[in-house]
């Protein structure tokens, strides 16, 4: 994992910042600021964001879900991924996967508080065989998992998500779920946005759900499908259809096909 040097601007940190969060840099401020001039949604979209991983968490439990993989899960924001499994199935097992040294150091902080059935783990979205390995002690592939990729695939190139998604299915038992979302603008700004953060912290891609659906490949979407985030199980009291947004947040889950003793429970 590269050394942490705060003068360069970080994923987690920048997320971090325009979540609210404190645990953020001169660095990841001034580069937040500079892509919220290009879309001043971004804080609406990751609070949004938050919600549909939150909810989609909870759902993937009460179908009997009780370990997760968080990869790429960025510093912790309540609720967190544990928090929102647990709320639903006391006792789930999660482990948070990430490449940020900031971000491990806070969640290893996190677990020696007293936080049992969590694991931390340096790693790497694009070293999946790395990844599944690092996670056995708190995850057995054996059985089903709920697999999290959120806010993730729009920094990888479409042909690599696929390629990614499909190599983490392929481990995955079946009654698994995959948690997947990405940021999407339909807007001419997208390219003067993604241009800049490209240049200086990572690439960025504007998938669209045509590009979700050959991501997701033979996986089945549990309905509503690739949808803008606000509209996957809206919460209590929020409307089921809000108005469209030229910027939004790209969510789907899909679940690892085939017959499995789980299928009992809840329906999609």
């Amino acid at each position: 994992m590269a050394k942490f040097d705060s003068s360069v601007p970080s994923i987690a940190r920048i997320y971090d910042y325009v979540l609210g969060g404190k645990d953020n840099y001169p660095a990841d401020r001034a580069q937040a600021e500079q892509a919220l001039a290009h879309n001043p949604l971004i804080p609406v979209m990751a609070r949004e964001n938050r919600q549909f991983l939150s909810r989609a968490v909870g759902w993937v439990a009460r179908q009997g879900i009780d370990q997760f993989i968080d990869i790429g899960c960025g510093l912790p924001t309540e609720p967190n991924t544990h928090e929102s499994a647990r709320a639903v199935r006391p006792g789930v097992m999660v482990a948070y996967v990430d490449n940020d040294p900031v971000v491990i150091g806070h969640l290893n902080a996190l677990v020696a508080k007293g936080n049992p059935g969590i694991g931390v783990l340096a790693g790497d979205l694009r070293e999946p065989a790395r990844v599944l390995d690092g996670v056995a002690d708190t995850t057995d592939l054996a059985r089903p998992v709920g697999l999290i990729l959120g806010s993730l695939l729009h920094f990888i190139s479409p042909d690599e998500a696929r390629d990614l998604v499909a190599r983490y299915a392929a481990a995955l038992a079946v009654g698994s779920y995959l948690v997947v979302s990405a940021a999407r603008m339909d807007s001419s700004g997208a390219d003067g946005g993604y241009g800049e953060y490209s240049r200086n912290v990572t690439a960025v891609y504007n998938h669209s759900a045509a590009d979700f659906t050959r991501f997701l490949g033979p996986l089945e979407l549990v309905p509503p499908g690739i949808v803008d985030a606000r509209r996957w199980h809206p919460a209590l009291g929020e409307p089921a259809a809000p108005p469209p947004r030229d910027a939004y947040m790209l969510a789907a889950v899909a679940r690892v096909a085939g017959k499995d003793p789980l299928d009992h429970l809840e329906p999609a």
